[in-house]
């Protein structure tokens, strides 16, 4: 009964063995594929064009397999003995039209030549096979390896590559890679489906390929003979630049909304300082630097605590608290002896704003300081054809508009917005029924700051932090403020995306130079004509 029951537990020992042994060899031919002897005897012996050929047949069978001896020829693993390929894989030799491992010194053998014509095609051969990996970045790599026009193996391929792609993305590459082809095809049918297919592409060159099958040789004669071809490429040429040109629309419209919340936020700011107390702030610019650079220490402590993607969490209070702090203390040792001297209160601050500049050059040296997105910031949105928005654009789009509401929640629903807008109408009044004109001053002005200090935690994820940075925006803040209407936070929000519209606009049809001149024209005649603005102050704060 003993020996009895170990039959069935050795037989088992023995089949698992046997199919260990089984699934080993399989592997084993699995781990090198064999080509076929005629394809490997073209790519030991043939010239260029038989190579070719062969290379073309390869990937005809659409065998993924292939692609590791194939790389084994890329990386100069082969060898020719006689008219058979060899190729060593993992310290072993093979023979790539049968896939059979073989005697390495059974037969004399010589290094395989691969120029650089063989070594390209092997390469498109490479991408063109994964174009059927399972790996979505392994096709996407596939299709940024392939150059148009591909040859007819690699065409049919990447035909049946396109029929089973399921990603969007993928798809549309691989349609405008196929129909770039097909334009090369002698057959009028292909050319007809591939003008077709370009109408609907979203790839840029899409209008100089369509514009290429409508042109003239020197002679004067038609690059595309067949006529039904040339009208289907007139007709989606015509759709592709209507598409094109609303990209151009939608691309323009966002970079004015992204300028202006831009300027919304360098202005909001001033629009307190300036519009509702009547100071000249003239280091409003050097404020909106103090808020950068704390965005920068808060970033590098962050990093080194190990939580970069959440650093503008901690910037954004740091910042505002950090330029409130120091528009406080400018208020109250220069600007409160000050008020009703306006150039003496110009000269005080741009004076201080010299001081602020040289300081952070002091602390941290003169050259600009890198300040990352975080990755949730990096990237941007396909909005359509040719139009990317930038996601840290966008998120500073909504960072103005929610600093914007919380501005006027502060000035309308709070009891230190009604202080400052009593005494902005009429500060003795107000000083009469007991409000501390002394202490909504400095308040009132350290709020103007620190929201100049929120522009520049936003300024430091779009551009360059440096101490100069506030300089390039002091300008265009008081600007902002003036066209607007002094003391009107919605004629600030109107001028600001105004003249982010116009900039932009400007651009595109005359260049940044001429643009920011015909705008600051604009602004002198505009001013000239209706000195209180877009939005004048009415009653009292008129008559004060």
């Amino acid at each position: 009964m003993s020996i009895r029951w170990w039959y069935p537990v050795f037989a088992g020992v023995i089949a698992a063995m046997v199919a260990g042994v089984a699934s080993g060899h399989a592997l084993e031919r699995a781990h090198v594929h064999g080509l076929g002897q005629p394809a490997a005897a073209s790519l030991a012996t043939g010239d260029g064009d038989r190579r070719a050929e062969a290379l073309g047949r390869i990937v005809g069978t659409a065998d993924p397999e292939a692609i590791v001896l194939l790389e084994a020829i890329r990386a100069g693993d082969a060898f020719v003995a006689g008219d058979r390929l060899l190729v060593v894989r993992g310290g072993e030799t093979f023979d790539a039209g049968s896939g059979e491992r073989v005697d390495a010194g059974a037969a004399p053998r010589d290094d395989l030549v691969v120029n650089n014509r063989f070594r390209r095609e092997i390469d498109a051969a490479i991408a063109a096979l994964r174009l059927l990996s399972p790996d979505r970045d392994a096709r996407l790599a596939a299709v940024k390896a392939l150059r148009p026009p591909l040859d007819p193996d690699l065409r049919a391929l990447a035909s049946r590559a396109l029929a089973q792609e399921t990603d969007p993305g993928l798809r549309a590459q691989l349609a405008d890679l196929v129909a770039v082809s097909l334009l090369r095809s002698t057959d009028a049918t292909e050319r007809l489906a591939a003008v077709r297919a370009l109408g609907s592409s979203t790839d840029p060159q899409a209008r100089t390929l369509l514009a290429n099958v409508l042109a003239r040789d020197k002679d004067g004669q038609l690059a595309e003979p067949d006529a039904d071809v040339r009208n289907a490429a007139s007709l989606a040429l015509r759709v592709v630049e209507n598409r094109a040109a609303w990209s151009e629309r939608a691309g323009l419209l966002f970079s004015g909304v992204s300028l202006g919340s831009v300027l919304l936020l360098a202005a909001l700011g001033l629009a307190i300082t300036y519009g509702l107390m009547g100071v000249i702030n003239m280091a409003h610019g050097e404020l909106m630097m103090i808020g950068a650079y704390a965005t920068y220490v808060v970033q590098d402590a962050a990093r080194a605590a190990g939580w970069f993607d959440a650093y503008l969490a901690a910037a954004i209070p740091v910042a505002f608290v950090s330029a409130a702090v120091v528009g406080m203390l400018l208020e109250r040792t220069v600007i409160r002896h000050l008020y009703g001297r306006p150039l003496e209160t110009l000269l005080a601050t741009w004076g201080i704003s010299l001081l602020l500049i040289q300081g952070m050059r002091t602390l941290f040296g003169a050259q600009n300081v890198p300040v990352e997105n975080p990755g949730w910031m990096s990237g941007g949105v396909d909005l359509m054809a040719g139009v990317v928005l930038p996601l840290n654009r966008i998120y500073i789009v909504v960072f103005a508009a929610l600093v914007l509401v919380a501005m006027w929640l502060v000035l309308s629903r709070t009891r230190l917005g009604l202080h400052v807008r009593g005494v902005t109408q009429n500060r003795a009044m107000a000083s009469c029924v007991g409000v501390p004109t002394a202490r909504v001053d400095t308040l009132a002005f350290g709020l103007g700051s620190g929201v100049a200090g929120l522009a520049g935690c936003a300024l430091s994820q779009i551009g360059n932090v440096g101490p100069d940075l506030g300089q390039a925006y002091i300008v265009d803040s008081f600007m902002v403020v003036v066209l607007g209407g002094v003391g009107q936070i919605a004629g600030t929000v109107y001028a600001a995306l105004g003249l982010g519209f116009v900039n932009k606009a400007l651009e595109a049809w005359s260049g940044a130079v001429l643009a920011k001149i015909a705008v600051l024209v604009f602004i002198i005649v505009f001013i000239q004509k209706r000195p209180q603005g877009l939005f004048a102050l009415k009653g009292r704060a008129q008559e004060a």
